[in-house]
């Protein structure tokens, strides 16, 4: 049973950045997997970043490679996502998640068993 609740959206300019958290329930926490995903308007709900239980591995859609980073924190029970550089096209809800199957990096949706209920982030031109 683990609870995820995202903080750190908002408006942005574009070519800003954001910092997006998503703090964890629970002692066991470094045993899950991470990851973050987002769903823009009329648009399917897609990976964007994983890192696995140990944040060793970490892996990226190819639209943020570059602008992007995740990383956690685990004695926080917090993971993170770092946007820097972003778009118009990056606004979108962002949803963190939690895999019981994460001693990699996992970039399926269907993987996830744990999700956050989303916060905004708008990226004006």
């Amino acid at each position: 049973q683990v609870q995820l609740v995202e903080s750190g959206g908002g408006l942005v300019q574009a070519g800003g950045s954001l910092r997006l958290s998503c703090a964890a329930s629970g002692r066991t926490f470094s045993g899950y997997g991470m990851g973050w995903f987002r769903q823009a308007p009329g648009k399917e709900r897609a990976f964007v970043a994983g890192i696995s239980w140990g944040g060793r591995s970490t892996d990226y859609a190819d639209s943020v490679k570059g602008r992007f980073t995740i990383s956690r924190d685990n004695a926080k029970n917090t993971v993170y996502l770092q946007m820097n550089d972003l778009k118009p096209a990056d606004t979108a809800i962002y949803y963190c998640a939690a895999t019981n199957r994460g001693w990699r990096a996992v970039k399926a949706l269907s993987e996830y068993d744990y999700w956050g209920q989303g916060t905004q982030v708008t990226v004006s031109s």
